[in-house]
């Protein structure tokens, strides 16, 4: 009777070359819950530490958390989906929610000025640091809401520093 045995699983080199600002890209899943905005800001907090980003980080983990809060508040799924990138000297943030675009106009509106008021501290930072922020229909199959935020690297390393900036 022959012996059959598993294969080995390869050895791979570690990879000797850390990440680097321009190597950030993450993505995750989380739960509509009331934890989520936590699990978001260490995982935010890990990143931009690995990435070399610290300077980033008390601007990044305020704007992560209006973006989660705000997701796991509008969803109507049990989950909503996170992207973190930095692009061109910009970390961007990107929370998408199942919450569909409403097609009549008033509803449309009471929405909206609804998710406006729940991302006004989101507001303020990303005036705070001469980025952006918005919110429109996600072009991703399934639909929802993609909301989103820009933090340039130069001003929100000087996030919370009195400029005159801000809210």
């Amino acid at each position: 009777m022959p012996i059959f045995r598993c294969p080995v699983a390869p050895t791979f080199a570690a990879d000797p070359t850390a990440p680097v600002p321009e190597t950030l890209s993450y993505s995750f899943t989380l739960p509509a819950a009331l934890a989520s905005p936590a699990l978001a800001r260490a995982a935010t907090r890990e990143i931009l530490k690995a990435h070399n980003l610290p300077d980033m980080l008390d601007a990044a983990l305020q704007a992560v958390s209006e973006l989660t809060a705000t997701a796991a508040l509008f969803t109507e799924s049990p989950t909503f989906y996170l992207s973190l990138r930095y692009r061109a000297s910009a970390l961007r943030l990107i929370a998408y929610d199942s919450h569909p675009r409403h097609t009549q106009p008033h509803l449309a509106t009471a929405c909206d000025t609804r998710r406006r008021a729940a991302l006004r501290v989101l507001a303020c930072v990303c005036r705070a640091c001469e980025g952006s922020w918005g919110f429109g229909e996600a072009r991703e199959p399934g639909g929802g809401t993609r909301t989103w935020a820009t933090l340039p690297r130069a001003s929100a390393a000087s996030y919370g520093r009195p400029t005159g900036r801000g809210c």
